[in-house]
């Protein structure tokens, strides 16, 4: 599937550079058999699940650059669309406002426009990643005790990106042909978060009615 969205997506829209796996190491072995599972045309219920033998933080931190990158890409092939007059709020729908809070400058939930909370996230998420305290990426190295609750962020997050490109820039995708690969996605990344229990069910609310209308359970 990453290789059908590189195709059907302009790769040069990314909305920030991708973050690659070091070759040789641990976490680049489980990323080709993560892909292996996924180009198997296995199914994503079983894709999701931890290989036999393999730690589950290193699965999961694996799977959360993965989505980064994958998001990244399906977001940054609608930006151009998605602008201050056409998303004054970040939101999906009426029901659903998103407000950005950070440890620096919006110490207090706060309003934003879609575009400026997508920027904010998107660094942020990057920061998380790229921070070895956090995300080790020697083998042996061990996960830090916040590991999850900081993956449950930035999946959460994530989830919101998902919700606003649904809800507000579909017709986009639709019109790109993109549709199936933009489920399958959100399929993919659905079967993960509720597999590790990363996301509480109330927060997947907002695209109930979409992953019904795929014909999924």
């Amino acid at each position: 599937m990453s290789h059908a969205l590189k195709q059907v997506f302009n790769k040069d829209k990314t909305f920030r550079p991708k973050r690659k796996f070091e070759p040789g190491t641990q976490r680049f072995e489980l990323h080709k058999k993560a892909q292996a599972s996924l180009n198997a045309g296995l199914d994503l219920k079983v894709a999701v699940q931890l290989p036999p033998g393999e730690e589950q933080n290193d699965w999961v931190a694996v799977h959360v650059v993965d989505f980064f990158n994958r998001i990244n890409l399906i977001y940054g092939t609608i930006s151009d669309y998605c602008t201050e007059q056409s998303c004054p709020v970040m939101s999906g729908g009426p029901k659903y406002e998103y407000r950005w809070q950070d440890e620096h400058k919006y110490r207090k939930p706060t309003a934003l426009s879609a575009p400026q909370y997508m920027n904010l996230l998107m660094d942020w998420i990057e920061v998380q990643i790229n921070n070895e305290d956090i995300f080790p990426t020697n083998v042996g190295t061990p996960f830090p005790k916040n590991f999850l609750p900081v993956v449950k962020k930035i999946l959460s997050r994530l989830f919101r990106v998902f919700v606003h490109v649904y809800i507000h820039h579909f017709d986009r995708i639709t019109q790109m042909g993109s549709e199936a690969h933009v489920n399958t996605c959100y399929k993919h990344f659905y079967y993960f978060v509720k597999e590790f229990n990363l996301i509480d069910t109330k927060e997947l609310e907002p695209l109930v009615s979409v992953w019904e209308g795929s014909g999924c359970t």
